[in-house]
């Protein structure tokens, strides 16, 4: 079975909206991690409000691996406001349910399915048990009362368990989780 990665940039206080307001950086050890991510994944999961903002950047970049990465692999976009996904080649809109879609998604051949951005989908994603990993990049900043969190006040209750952590020279921690089922 496939595996349902997602990765986030994160700050103390669990922001995870607008990063290239408080991301100070980005080192070469983020940049390995990153590497190591796209060395596992073949497809990418992502929501309108990403697929919306990276469509006009991504297909014509050349940040290096991930440019090269996201242009390649299957995209699929999890919205119930888009009509097409047609102006980012490799891209499809899902249709129906996004759990069934990724369950399905899940059970097919191939690498993991990477979850870029998206914080509403990887929300959903996880309520439904479908991340298996989440990998929090998480700056030593406080990204401040007006910007989205991760997880809302009125979140179920979730244990997740520690796979693996590094701290990057930078002073990020990279900290990846595995959510631990119901008992």
């Amino acid at each position: 079975m496939r595996k349902v990665m997602s990765s986030l940039f994160y700050t103390l206080d669990g922001v995870v909206e607008a990063p290239n307001r408080w991301q100070f950086g980005f080192d070469d050890d983020m940049g390995a991690a990153l590497a190591r991510l796209l060395d596992q994944q073949d497809a990418a999961l992502l929501g309108r409000t990403t697929y919306s903002e990276w469509v006009e950047y991504w297909p014509t970049a050349a940040d290096e691996p991930f440019a090269s990465w996201i242009n390649r692999v299957p995209k699929y976009v999890a919205s119930t406001t888009l009509d097409s996904v047609d102006r980012w080649p490799n891209s499809t809109l899902i249709k129906g349910s996004l759990v069934d879609f990724v369950t399905d998604l899940r059970s097919q051949d191939g690498g993991a399915i990477g979850v870029w951005g998206s914080p509403t989908l990887v929300r959903t994603l996880f309520e439904h048990g479908l991340v298996d990993e989440l990998q929090l990049q998480i700056h030593p900043v406080v990204g401040g009362g007006r910007l989205r969190r991760l997880f809302a006040d009125d979140s179920m209750l979730a244990k997740l368990e520690l796979i693996e952590s590094e701290q990057t020279s930078g002073g990020v921690i990279i900290a990846n989780y595995r959510q631990v089922p119901d008992r």
